[in-house]
């Protein structure tokens, strides 16, 4: 039997129950500790009861491994991808990688690609600018030898039949020679001087809108369209050499105004080709930001998942052993 009793009541000591054991004089104590009371603010005691949760060890469904499989997976997939982007170089392989990020560089290379070839376009354009350029400075250069033909055959007091003639003949050369080299003058197949080269447009931009294309018209220059051609002038007289002069002096006006507008052109490809160059510089660079991965940065990531794997599959190691001590509990 046990005869409980009590003694005043204290605060922090617990109360006991003296037991006297059937079969034995001996007596034994007890301490009830009970659940933790706690006193509400309105008097009353409120009894907290403490669970400790148990996590047993299960033959069927191992959730350790599980997990730890689970782990080991996605950081094989990080690692993959890491992978993928250091042997590639780029962090952004296809739209599944980041879709609008992918979207912009697609535009960001279309843009570059296309201010790369228009810097090509520019630089064909100048050589065809320099090629018709060369050729009428040969022109200029004969037409100034027809004029100091043209000058000294107009001096009547010292000329006499013969040595017109011998100017006439020398004359008459270099008209033809100013025909050779309209005819001829030509850059890839396309004549430049003969007066077929017209309205003739470069792509000097990325998209097909007026402020990337220069249109380009270049006069003939042949004898006849500079009115120096054998029909109209000669200096086989005084006087026909008098009108020769002024012919020629109005073609070496005319071939300077051409070259002077082609010069300009020139130089306007000149800067276009500079500012293209800034332009597709600076759109390479934006793309290689935005698609080019960070070495430094990924590199330590790899390092930082290749130990995570290992320490992944370590656990996985262990976890996938935990049932075996299941076992152990049933020898």
């Amino acid at each position: 039997m046990c005869t409980s009793h009590s003694g005043p009541i204290r605060t922090k000591r617990p109360r006991t129950k003296t037991c006297r054991p059937l079969n034995s004089l001996r007596q034994w104590t007890v301490v009830s500790t009970g659940a933790r009371k706690l006193r509400l603010p309105s008097g009353r005691i409120n009894v907290s009861r403490r669970t400790n949760p148990m996590s047993g060890l299960l033959i069927n469904y191992n959730a350790s491994a599980v997990n730890s499989y689970d782990n080991l997976d996605q950081t094989n997939s990080a690692l993959a991808q890491a992978v993928g982007e250091l042997s590639s170089g780029l962090q952004i392989q296809t739209a599944a990688d980041n879709p609008a990020g992918y979207v912009i560089g697609q535009y960001l290379q279309e843009e570059a690609n296309g201010y790369t070839q228009a810097i090509s376009n520019v630089q064909d354009a100048v050589s065809v600018l320099q090629t018709a350029q060369g050729a009428l400075g040969q022109e200029a250069s004969i037409l100034q030898t027809m004029n100091t033909l043209a000058t000294q055959a107009a001096n009547g007091g010292t000329q006499n039949s013969s040595t017109l003639s011998a100017s006439q003949s020398e004359f008459a050369s270099l008209q033809a020679e100013l025909d050779q080299i309209a005819q001829s003058t030509n850059y890839g197949g396309t004549a430049l001087l003969n007066g077929s080269y017209q309205n003739q447009t470069f792509q000097v931009g990325p998209y097909n809108q007026s402020s990337d294309q220069i249109a380009l018209s270049i006069a003939s220059s042949t004898s006849t369209a500079l009115g120096v051609n054998t029909a109209a002038i000669s200096i086989g007289l005084v006087t026909s050499a008098q009108a020769a002069m002024t012919a020629v002096q109005a073609a070496i006006s005319t071939v300077a105004s051409m070259a002077s507008d082609i010069g300009a052109t020139q130089n306007q490809m000149t800067s276009l080709s500079a500012n293209l160059t800034t332009a597709q510089e600076n759109i390479q660079a934006a793309h290689a930001n935005l698609v080019d991965v960070n070495v430094a940065k990924e590199t330590t990531q790899f390092a930082s998942l290749q130990i995570l794997e290992q320490s992944g599959m370590s656990v996985l190691y262990q976890a996938q052993h935990l049932p075996s001590l299941a076992q152990k509990l049933l020898q």
